[in-house]
């Protein structure tokens, strides 16, 4: 009976921990489809995932206008674009928005066609993939499917191998 008991136990620890780990999953490792969003553009309008273009790859970058791995992020996006036009860049931010429009224009960010600048006044994005550090970079395919997550930044050389897998 003693042992019985024991096994009894044990099936019951190992199934309370394999749904706690279930559960301390961010949501964009639950549902791989692309979340719904809405940002604020640097000229006031707004842009959401609706108004996606289809593309090869979709790639979210939630940043900071002050945070130097993000300024890097950007520079190196936008001196590479040749080789990545074949993406559609989505940077968001939750800081005021006349900053973001500064780090856009610094980095030129603004001056391509694929590639979206915004202020998420919900903060759905941070939320979504439970960032916690920027740049926060989330890349999804043609289907709008999730693809990889990188937590601290992207070399632009894994981007462009990426961006030329198809």
């Amino acid at each position: 009976m003693k042992h019985l008991f024991i096994i009894f136990f044990l099936l019951v620890s190992i199934s309370s921990v394999s749904a706690q780990t279930a559960e301390v999953l961010p949501p964009y490792r639950k549902d791989p489809r692309l979340p719904d969003f809405t940002i604020q553009q640097t000229d006031g309008s707004f842009f959401s995932k609706a108004q996606l273009p289809k593309c090869d790859y979709t790639v979210i970058i939630y940043f900071a206008p002050d945070c130097n791995h993000c300024q890097y992020e950007a520079t190196e996006i936008i001196k590479n674009m040749d080789s990545l036009k074949n993406v559609f860049f989505v940077f968001a931010a939750y800081r005021p928005l006349d900053e973001i429009r500064e780090f856009a224009e610094k980095y030129g960010l603004n001056t391509f066609p694929n590639i979206r600048t915004g202020r998420d006044p919900k903060y759905y994005i941070p939320a979504f993939f439970e960032v916690k550090f920027t740049p926060f970079v989330a890349v999804y395919d043609r289907q709008w499917m999730f693809v990889q997550a990188y937590e601290k930044g992207v070399e632009a050389s894994e981007l462009i191998a990426l961006a030329h897998k198809n």
